[in-house]
């Protein structure tokens, strides 16, 4: 089985360097990085394996969830909308708990329906409260099945999940994933996305409508 866990005390540096041309490889495995029992939470690793993004310490009755780097420095704080038909989030830079800054989120993701059976979903930088305009990013497959893609503005594709390979025919299971993210991209907002969409789409999918 491929070493998931990074050598001890190492951290990656998570400054993106977008005008790289080379994707960003990551292997998300869906444990928190804190050993304790009842913690929930993601543990990211660059290509070296080492300890790129972490979110610790939250369970599924809480509400926001706090990205951090490997070092756990936070990156984005991540929040519910309250009384959201559509299963709304927000995205705010940096620790959004401070109680004497109120900040403007970052990004907003939410349902494309309320009627929806499947992981289609919509990704407005900055607040989409009162957006007539198209989505900055959509999101569409099966999260659940570990296979999804993330669509730029543009139509391009900006990154994709997809289950960790040991080998040509083995795989590890659903909580251990590989992440791509295509050159230009921060791969820190992708990761908040991913986090999101951990929340919004929990509840079972019907296979059939999984694309």
């Amino acid at each position: 089985m491929s070493r998931i866990h990074p050598t001890e005390n190492r951290c990656a540096v998570t400054k993106q360097v977008l005008e790289s041309n080379k994707p960003v490889v990551l292997t998300v495995w869906k444990k928190s990085s804190m050993a304790f029992q009842g913690t929930d939470g993601f543990s990211v690793f660059d290509k070296d394996g080492k300890l790129a993004f972490r979110v610790d310490n939250y369970t599924r009755k809480t509400g926001g969830l706090v990205l951090m780097d490997g070092g756990g420095r936070a990156l984005l704080t991540l929040k519910p909308q309250i009384l959201s038909l559509h299963d709304q989030w927000n995205g705010i830079e940096g620790d959004g708990y401070s109680k004497t800054c109120i900040k403007t989120p970052l990004f907003s993701m939410k349902k494309k329906s309320i009627l929806q059976n499947t992981d289609k979903l919509e990704v407005f930088m900055g607040s989409c409260r009162n957006r007539t305009s198209s989505p900055d990013f959509r999101i569409d497959g099966c999260f659940r099945r570990r296979h999804c893609k993330i669509w730029g503005g543009n139509g391009e594709v900006v990154a994709e999940i997809f289950r960790k390979k040991v080998n040509t025919t083995i795989l590890l299971s659903e909580d251990v994933f590989s992440l791509i993210v295509r050159p230009g991209f921060s791969s820190e907002l992708i990761m908040a996305f991913i986090v999101v969409m951990d929340r919004i789409c929990r509840k079972p999918v019907t296979p059939i409508l999984c694309s």
